[in-house]
């Protein structure tokens, strides 16, 4: 795997914590968790973009939106009491080969 690769899962794990912390800032109406948010969101920012060097747009995008999508889908269902009907862990079991169809067809080019 090279950088680029790294860059994206790693701006894919902050799009989930900041994710996060939009809930638990409550509308940005407390102010650490607040700015840690945002501190995040621009670090996930900023690894999407290096990534977006080398990687193809549509697919750095829709991986990184994949793994936020589906990470916080999963721990919202683990952490929040969200549900765990088949249909939600199904459509998450979508996404998830998607994003990894995405990798893996990305590679042949």
């Amino acid at each position: 795997m090279n950088v680029a690769w790294l860059y994206l899962i790693l701006a894919g794990i902050c799009e989930i914590g900041w994710a996060f912390g939009l809930k638990y800032s409550e509308g940005f109406t407390k102010p650490v968790i607040s700015v840690v948010t945002v501190a995040v969101m621009i670090v996930s920012f900023i690894l999407l973009a290096q990534a977006m060097k080398t990687l193809p747009l549509g697919t750095a995008y829709a991986i990184w939106t994949g793994i936020g999508a589906a990470g916080t889908a999963i721990l919202g269902m683990f952490f929040l009491g969200e549900p765990k009907d088949i249909m939600r862990i199904l459509c998450l079991l979508m996404i998830v080969a998607g994003v990894v169809g995405l990798k893996f067809f990305s590679e042949q080019q």
